[in-house]
């Protein structure tokens, strides 16, 4: 999926989006076809066909100094900052009625853009945490500060959060996870390549440098980052692996709150649950319990004094934007390890996606009333049904699954519940208290309100209408717990290009496929299979489809794995199983829906091309752009997700009608033998 947990996926640089359903209803001829402008028609399709559908734009479109990678979700997404920017700017010049809407989101724009204030504060809005810090005394006071701590929004220790129950989809969840590293995954701490083993040494660089700046003494704060990275690492070793954490069963452990005490003897966790709020439950949902037992052993062995530096340096890192510039620019240049980004977001970008990250959704009511309307949102549902008619289709051609298996997938397929565009009822934000303090004070407040709003939700009924993206998200996603999927109304946009000036075609393989298929396919992907139509973890499959899935799925993971986008840096075929597989699922559901339209039966080309040349072109559009190498590099690591470049050359290669579309033959590098092509649905 364009992911629940990982939500953000990442046509020429120079066009603006212009607004869905308005306006004329033909292409301006100027900006040429929305494909046609991409190619890079020097490359043969059948020897890099991603090249070939987007060699041309990125040619001409250099990642900017100031991003990571370069690319269509980037165009939308930085076309969506500058009304959000607009709408932001509006309300603080509105003011508004104390609390509303107009009043919060002008509040915190004009808080979050007064470097002014936020240089003269210094670290002074951030001080009475930081004295709760250096009160900690003992593993007790440890536990009382960092929930108090996680309730702001800086996390340590482990992860805890309020979900689903896997396995009562009806019932609200607490769960523990594990978490506490500051680096963005475990391998992080143990690969020993030049490039990782830098990150590690500019990391405690990091941790003394935010020392210092927040008044340690040098010498100190150098011995607390080493002490830091110990701790770390010790954390990491007890976690799970990245593929490891996508078992729903194995990371699914319910226990009695009474027992929690078997787990841990240096956690009072009726005293952690009761200060964070949680009540009315008599169980949690831990998904590691090796990592929580290893903690236990971390709490006792490692000294107060490295737990207090490892809570302080978080707790400063975690809210770098909103202090002094100092600690905001460090935080950069260690984070562009990662990124490649060579220069730091203006202020006002960063101040948008501040107020994204607090109040997304209130920003969202805004933009909809703008930039989405109903002709475009009706397309993208008709859209939806058709895909799922082509994967009840397809299921009942399936030759390895037996009619009792096909029988419950029709089930769930059928009860996919679908939301397009925006919510039909939003959030209420009226409790949140923004004002004109600080912008350190709003974004507190806002973390705190989220995190009530999260804990409120147990001991009631769940609420299957809500949404986990705002409506001008670039992205969209499958909750197997809802069986549902959610597309926002950002995923649909192509820059440059109304929605009524694109043909089927370029539709059916960008929206139809690359997302609403793909999307669908996640309900019967490895992890979302396992989930009923009701959104329960629960075996519906019998045992020998099982086996089948799991050999065809075997498949797919040596696919991946032998692809080696950085040297010494393969894509982890276990752990973009899932999203693999929701890409091939995609492309064909894409395909069998299209050639119904009456589009594809008049077979007319278009700027030189065929339907089924624009349908592949179409979904490579999606995927359009390019990215830094430590970007990648990055990415390898921690995303379920495979490199763009190869959720195009990936998933094509599988497909019969790319062979007969674009002629490929034996010799071609894109050219897979039929019996070693990935087939399951």
């Amino acid at each position: 999926m364009r992911s629940i947990l990982t939500m953000l996926a990442i046509t020429v640089a120079t066009l603006s989006i212009i607004s869905c359903g308005s306006g004329k209803s033909k292409t301006d001829s100027k900006k040429g076809d929305a494909l046609a402008v991409n190619l890079d028609t020097t490359v043969n399709p059948g020897e890099d066909f991603f090249q070939y559908a987007n060699g041309g734009w990125i040619k001409n479109n250099p990642i900017p100094g100031d991003q990571s990678s370069w690319g269509i979700g980037n165009l939308v997404n930085e076309e969506n900052l500058k009304r959000l920017r607009e709408i932001s700017e509006k309300a603080a010049k509105s003011g508004g009625v104390n609390g509303s809407a107009e009043q919060k989101i002008g509040d915190f724009w004009t808080m979050a853009m007064d470097s002014t204030k936020i240089e003269a504060d210094g670290l002074k809005p951030l001080q009475p945490w930081v004295d709760k810090v250096n009160a900690i005394t003992d593993a007790k006071s440890l536990l009382a500060t960092v929930t108090e701590l996680k309730k702001i929004g800086s996390s340590t220790l482990f992860s805890n959060f309020v979900t689903q129950d896997d396995k009562n989809s009806e019932v609200m969840s607490y769960k523990l996870w594990q978490g506490g590293l500051g680096l963005p995954e475990r391998e992080y701490y143990f690969k020993t390549d030049t490039a990782t083993i830098n990150i590690r040494n500019q990391y405690l660089k990091y941790i003394t440098n935010v020392l210092v700046m927040a008044g340690e003494d040098s010498a100190a704060s150098a011995t607390a980052a080493t002490n830091i990275l110990a701790v770390e690492t010790k954390l990491a070793q007890a976690s799970r692996k990245l593929e490891d954490l996508r078992d729903p069963y194995t990371n699914y452990n319910k226990m009695a709150i009474a027992d929690l005490s078997k787990m841990n003897t240096k956690i009072d966790w009726a005293a952690f649950l009761t200060n964070t709020g949680v009540k009315g439950i008599d169980s949690v949902i831990v998904g590691q319990p090796e990592f929580f037992k290893a903690l236990d052993n971390v709490l006792k062995t490692v000294p107060v004094a490295d737990w207090k530096s490892y809570v302080k340096f978080n707790l400063i890192s975690d809210f770098s934007g909103v202090l002094p510039d100092k600690f905001g620019i460090a935080s950069f240049n260690f984070n562009k390890l990662y990124s490649g980004a060579k220069e730091r977001r203006p202020r006002w970008k960063r101040a948008i996606q501040s107020s994204e990250n607090a109040m997304g959704e209130m920003l969202g009511q805004l933009y909809v009333k703008e930039f989405f309307n109903e002709t475009a949102r009706k397309r993208y549902e008709e859209m939806v049904e058709a895909i799922r008619e082509a994967l009840k289709d397809r299921i009942g051609r399936l030759p390895w699954m037996t009619d009792s298996t096909k029988q419950k997938a029709y089930a769930k397929l059928a009860s996919i519940k679908k939301k397009v565009g925006y919510p039909e009822k939003w959030k209420d934000f009226s409790s949140m208290k923004i004002g004109k303090e600080s912008y350190f004070q709003n974004v507190v407040s806002a973390s705190l309100w989220w995190h009530n709003y999260n804990i409120n939700k147990l001991g009631k009924p769940v609420d299957r209408n809500e949404w986990e993206m705002t409506p001008q998200t670039y992205n969209a996603y499958y909750n197997p717990s809802n069986n549902e999927i959610v597309l926002p109304a950002g995923i649909f946009t192509v820059p440059g290009y109304r929605d009524e000036e694109l043909d089927d075609a370029t539709v059916y393989g960008y929206a139809g496929a690359s997302t609403i298929g793909h999307e669908i396919t996640h309900g019967f992907d490895d992890e979302g299979r396992q989930f009923d139509d009701k959104g329960n973890l629960v075996s519906w499959w019998t045992k020998k489809d099982e086996e089948e899935f799991k050999k065809k799925a075997d498949v797919m993971v040596k696919q991946f794995d032998d692809y080696e986008p950085l040297p010494g840096y393969h894509i982890n075929g276990k752990a973009t199983l899932g999203e693999n597989i929701a890409d091939l699922g995609g492309i064909l559901l894409g395909i069998e829906a299209y050639k119904k339209t009456a589009e594809y039966k008049a077979n007319k080309p278009v700027a030189g091309l065929t339907p089924m040349q624009r349908y592949f072109l179409g979904y490579s559009l999606g995927w359009l752009g390019h990215i830094r190498e430590e970007n990648l590099r990055n990415r390898l690591l921690t995303d379920v997700h495979s490199p763009a470049k190869y959720r195009v050359n990936g998933p094509f290669v599988d497909v019969d009608e790319f062979y007969t579309t674009y002629n490929i033959k034996p010799g071609d590098k894109m050219y897979r033998a039929d019996s070693l092509r990935v087939k399951i649905w």
